[in-house]
């Protein structure tokens, strides 16, 4: 690519489950925001073991922002959930984009956790097989082994559900590459209660109007299957499918089998005693939390 290709200067990172398919949405809809049409292209972040999917080359990631709405934009955004998780992908940006700047978010680590196994169980392709919270933490150490993986699991890492809510320690990686000026962090709970002032906020990090009209209703709400046979079906694409519908389509009818095989609902509430029990034991993570944050998150202390 030339020179002078338009790239991506702003990266929201995630934390999944954490308000990134909302913050995104709501970058969509800001008149001097351009955000790359697909999201979780995971074009950074080398260390992520995907499977099954192969990374776009550098001319192909860079065609995304190859257009005329994208060179009129203030900012231009690219948004993937598990770069913070990345142990490299904030030092790739830099290296991409010397002037990058990322926007992370987080929530409290244990309901993060439970959102996110909730999540994997509701994908069709069967990312996660255990049907209980407490046993799907407790095989963790087995899968950091690379035992116990489901076959069609596209992330093994995942899996691993209390190291995907470290995130003090993705915080302050993702800080030693950007600086804390060039790392906005926004916490889910306070961007719930208040998303007009969460935006306001992002907004003028941005450098763009903080008081541009946005629609701000709930978005990606909690969803359950509808059944629990169809969605182990899905799982696996028969043989003979693979020979007669090309990949695209076959990907096409399998999101949009598990678009009908779900459900919005208020999500499932977690065992008292078991939810107690990793409150106490993420108390301390969440003190590291509010450390890189330089202050106490109330929503975090009912």
């Amino acid at each position: 690519m030339s020179g002078d290709a338009v790239r991506p200067d702003v990266f929201v990172l995630g934390a999944p489950k954490c308000g990134t398919t909302a913050v995104t949405r709501y970058l969509e809809a800001h008149p001097d925001v351009f955000v790359a049409e697909r999201k979780d292209i995971h074009f950074f972040g080398r260390d992520l073991g995907f499977r099954n999917r192969a990374r776009e080359d550098r001319a192909t990631y860079l065609a995304r922002f190859d257009s005329p709405a994208a060179r009129a934009a203030k900012v231009r955004v690219e948004s993937s959930v598990w770069y913070l998780y990345s142990a490299s992908a904030a030092a790739e940006m830099r290296a991409f984009h010397p002037g990058a700047r990322g926007v992370a978010l987080v929530r409290h680590p244990v309901p993060a956790m439970h959102a996110l196994w909730s999540q994997l169980r509701l994908n069709g392709l069967g990312d996660e097989d255990i049907a209980d919270f407490a046993e799907a933490l407790a095989a963790e150490p087995d899968r950091a082994r690379g035992q116990r993986i489901p076959a069609h699991t596209p992330l093994p890492e995942a899996l691993l559900y209390t190291r995907v809510v470290a995130f003090s320690e993705q915080l302050r990686r993702a800080q030693g590459v950007f600086g804390e000026d060039g790392l906005h962090i926004i916490v889910q709970e306070e961007m719930k209660a208040d998303t007009a002032g969460t935006l306001a906020r992002l907004y003028a990090w941005l450098g763009v109007d903080p008081d541009a009209p946005v629609d701000t209703r709930p978005v990606n709400t909690a969803k359950a299957v509808r059944s629990e046979s169809l969605r182990r079906w899905l799982r696996v694409v028969p043989p003979q499918l693979k020979d007669i519908v090309p990949r695209n389509l076959r990907r096409s009818a399998s999101r949009r089998l598990r678009s009908l095989n779900s459900r919005h609902e208020q999500r499932a509430a977690l065992d008292p005693a078991l939810d107690a029990r990793l409150r106490e034991q993420m108390a301390a993570e969440v003190a590291r939390i509010e450390d890189v944050l330089g202050r106490r998150i109330d929503a975090w202390h009912p």
